[in-house]
């Protein structure tokens, strides 16, 4: 069984030790310990000592997260409800706004956790940029399933 991966990119406004970046990072911690007990979250890789892409660069702080899931539906349902969802809602608050070709995130399918690092996602990134959504790199918009066939997300 296949099992989906993907990589987040955003900006914080303020420097990552303001009380507001704080906040953030707070309520980070509330989305990965709900993403944790779901079950469905298999790995959350850390960016610790991750060098920077400068495609992330901009005038913001760099925020990356990079996590191997059960199955696309079950990210699907976690991006878009609980804590998360509340993040989402309450980004402006703590994440620069982008200019229209900002991509927030990539998803893409592999078969094993092993085959999922930094090098991969920024890869995969890259490839998204270049390519738009594609089965190598995806949106939910724009999603597929493992066999590379279009899929809609509900």
């Amino acid at each position: 069984m296949a099992l989906v991966a993907i990589y987040t990119i955003g900006r914080l406004n303020r420097p990552y030790d303001h009380p507001v970046s704080k906040g953030f990072y707070e309520m980070g911690y509330k989305v990965m310990r709900q993403a944790s007990v779901s079950g469905d979250l298999i790995r959350e890789f850390s960016s610790d000592e991750v060098q920077i892409p400068e495609e992330v660069k901009g005038k913001g702080y760099p925020v990356l997260t990079l996590t191997v899931w059960q199955s696309l539906q079950a990210l699907y349902r976690f991006s878009y409800s609980g804590k998360h969802s509340q993040a989402l809602r309450n980004r402006s608050r703590w994440m620069e706004s982008y200019e229209d070709k900002h991509i927030p995130y990539i998803i893409w399918w592999t078969e094993t956790v092993n085959d999922v690092s930094w090098e991969e996602a920024f890869r995969r990134y890259n490839h998204y940029k270049d390519h738009g959504s594609t089965p190598f790199a995806f949106d939910f918009k724009h999603a597929f399933d493992e066999k590379g066939e279009v899929l809609v997300m509900k």
